[in-house]
């Protein structure tokens, strides 16, 4: 077995037994190499990624010789729950990705796949949402992806993409009323 794989599945085993609650990471020095496998395994497209890293931030103290970087401004100067669309713990952990990837220096090469977690973070905010204005909130998620995949923030998101989600929800939502 390679020295990678060896470390990558002993801080995976590590980060799995803290989950249970059977061990917690500060019963060891961190290596590089371990900190580097927490961070990618928080930052990952999956809803188990999310929950892992949610869970994380909810409980720092057992984390805090990983040394990261929790601060956050969330969606930067766009709405953090735009038309009360929660996407503010989804721009969070995207902020999370961004600031302890550069920290390591390997956010070149991880910032599509930071973006593409932020997005599926949205997504699955928006799937939590009644089908009638679901089209309003994934349209803003993907407003706010492509912010982020193309001018790296969020706060390229304009009044206008807020205004046509806004009325297609109103829409949505008039339509709904006369069926009902």
């Amino acid at each position: 077995m390679s020295r990678r794989l060896a470390t990558a599945l002993a801080a995976g085993t590590l980060v799995l037994l803290t989950l249970l609650g059977l061990a917690t990471p500060a019963t060891a020095a961190v290596s590089t190499q371990q900190k580097l496998s927490v961070l990618s395994s928080w930052t990952q497209t999956s809803a188990s990624s999310y929950n892992a890293w949610n869970s994380a931030r909810l409980n720092k103290a057992p984390w805090t010789e990983y040394g990261f970087d929790w601060s956050t401004d969330y969606c930067s100067s766009s709405p953090d729950n735009p038309l009360g669309f929660t996407f503010n713990l989804s721009c969070y952990r995207h902020d999370f990705g961004y600031r302890n990837h550069k920290a390591m220096g390997i956010f070149p090469a991880n910032k599509s796949r930071l973006d593409s977690a932020f997005y599926a973070d949205l997504k699955r905010v928006c799937a939590t949402y009644n089908s009638v204005v679901r089209p309003a909130c994934y349209s803003l998620a993907w407003t706010y992806y492509q912010a982020v995949s193309i001018f790296g923030s969020v706060a390229a998101v304009q009044q206008a993409d807020l205004d046509r989600a806004a009325r297609m929800k109103a829409d949505a939502e008039r339509r709904a009323a006369v069926r009902g």
